[in-house]
């Protein structure tokens, strides 16, 4: 029951309550011979402390919840912990090692796994190639979940997956006919069964990137700069995100005083949430995109570019 509540806080965005009571469950599970239930409990704890933007501590129980059940390698708790510990290491900035683990995942992942399972383990290991630059390992691992994936089945999961594919396609530049199906089919289904405020939001964000790559650095900056200024249920990593698009919607709107504005509050929130690599890789925009702000802006002025 106990469980039960920490998972209830969990789908409520309650992440720090969440994080203490399945801490709690860790500790008082003195019976090593459950050891999946201390591996469901450390996946909790995973999911918690990603959701409060404390990576380093997500990763750290998701590998625990892997060792647990080392040698069950295509058990359903198995390949969740997997999951988890993959999607720590990316939100953070490791993709090397990301892309390691989600290796691995995908060797354990057999035709014997239920098809939803199968499908989120595909949906990870997309993600992280998507992020590692290997794109077409990305489109075809997301064509894979999304062969899995049903609206008729789990209208929730095929709204999250639409969503989260898009944002993925649109992170690598992958601005085609498909990314802008999954951004409506995300929408429909949303419209369907309700989101919460950070559902809402993160569909704001994909509408905001597809306008940015279609050259229309206005809206995006007009939306963007909207979930900033409400956003009350986002992580950390993912208001980096949306600043680090921000900064670049500005420079492509020739605003380098505004960019630089933006870049720096992403660099703050990739911090904030342990991701030290997307901090630093957003510190290299600065440096290389702004280190001559100046001169940019004089040139922008000079040409007629910049936005009045």
């Amino acid at each position: 029951m106990t469980f039960l509540q920490a998972e209830n806080l969990l789908d409520a965005g309650r992440f720090n309550e969440c994080a203490a009571l399945a801490s709690s469950l860790i500790v008082d599970q003195t019976d090593a011979s459950n050891l999946h239930d201390q591996a469901r409990t450390h996946i909790l704890l995973a999911k918690a402390s990603q959701g409060a933007g404390l990576l380093e501590q997500a990763a750290a129980a998701a590998r625990d919840a892997v060792e647990l059940t080392t040698g069950e390698s295509e058990s359903e708790i198995n390949i969740k912990a997997r999951q988890a510990l993959i999607a720590a290491l990316a939100d953070g900035g490791k993709l090397p090692e990301a892309w390691e683990e989600s290796k691995r995942l995908a060797g354990v992942v057999s035709d014997d796994v239920d098809d939803q399972l199968a499908g989120k383990a595909y949906w990870v290991i997309g993600n992280v190639a998507f992020l590692f630059d290997k794109i077409e390992e990305g489109l075809r691992y997301h064509e894979l979940a999304a062969t899995t994936f049903s609206p008729t089945k789990n209208l929730d999961v095929w709204a999250k997956f639409n969503k989260a594919s898009a944002a993925m396609r649109l992170a690598a530049n992958v601005a085609d006919g498909d990314t802008l199906r999954c951004i409506e089919r995300a929408e429909l289904a949303t419209d369907v069964i309700g989101g919460s405020e950070a559902d809402l939001l993160l569909l704001k964000r994909n509408r905001a990137h597809w306008s940015y790559l279609a050259g229309d650095a206005e809206s995006a900056i007009a939306a963007l700069e909207d979930i900033r200024t409400t956003a009350k249920s986002l992580t950390p990593q993912t208001l980096g995100d949306i600043c680090l698009l921000l900064g670049r919607a500005y420079l492509a709107a020739g605003e380098p005083a505004m960019a630089r504005q933006a870049l720096s509050e992403a660099v703050s929130h990739f911090e904030s949430a342990g991701a030290s690599a997307r901090a630093e890789q957003t510190r290299t925009i600065l440096e290389t995109e702004l280190g001559r702000d100046s001169l940019w802006a004089r040139f922008l002025r000079v040409t007629g570019l910049g936005r009045n």
